[in-house]
Formats: structure tokens, sequence, C-alpha cells
């Protein structure tokens, strides 16, 4: 594969920083890209769940406890809470051309490098 790998991440998460080191270990060059700095837009964020093949619900971390107010809310008002508030996205979120994996456990991200 060709294609530039991203990895979405939180740099104080411990599974980003365990997804970070298998990309470093495997010597392919990658973008890092922290989404507190870089917040995510909606187009983005809906971008990313297309490539993960996931329902909006499967990336919402429902741990979180504004994400309790969410569970009657629509995929729109949805992402515009995981925009505006980015805990409430499951990560990291690694890509790699038109796929993309949630990399809970970190070992998912080796799906991208073969």
């Amino acid at each position: 594969m060709s294609d530039k790998i991203i990895i979405y991440q939180k740099p104080t998460c411990s599974k980003c920083r365990a997804t970070l080191s298998l990309l470093e270990d495997s010597g392919e060059e990658f973008e890092s890209v922290n989404y507190y700095e870089a917040p995510l837009t909606t187009d983005k964020l809906r971008e990313l769940i297309q490539k993960l093949n996931m329902s909006v619900h499967d990336i919402l971390r429902k741990d979180e406890p504004s994400a309790r107010s969410l569970s009657a809310a629509s995929d729109d008002e949805i992402i515009e809470a995981m925009v505006e508030n980015p805990d409430l996205i499951q990560r990291p979120i690694v890509v790699r051309g038109d796929k993309a994996k949630l990399c809970r456990p970190p070992e998912n991200v080796l799906d991208l490098l073969k």
C-alpha cells in the first residue's frame, strides 16, 4: 500500500500511545493528528465514520457523562456533539487511503500495515 497513514488521536490516551508505538515500530511513515489541537470538522468526522464502516453510535464513547444526554439524539446531533466535545469520540482512529480502523485494541492498526 502506498496510501499515507494518518492517526487521529489524543496524546494522553493509553490506546493512542500504544497505537503510535506500533506505527513507529512498523517503520511506515505516518502523520499524527491531535484532534484536540486540530479539531475535526463535521465533514471530516462524517468521512472518518464512512471509512470506518461503522455507525455513529459505534464510535460514541457512551461512558462519557455528556453521552448520556444523546441516547435519543439523531446521528446529525451526535456528530455535532462529537465535534464540539472530542471526548465523545472513540479513539484512536487510523486511516490509510479509503480504509480506517478504530484501534481499540491498538493491534487493529496492523490490518492497515499489511
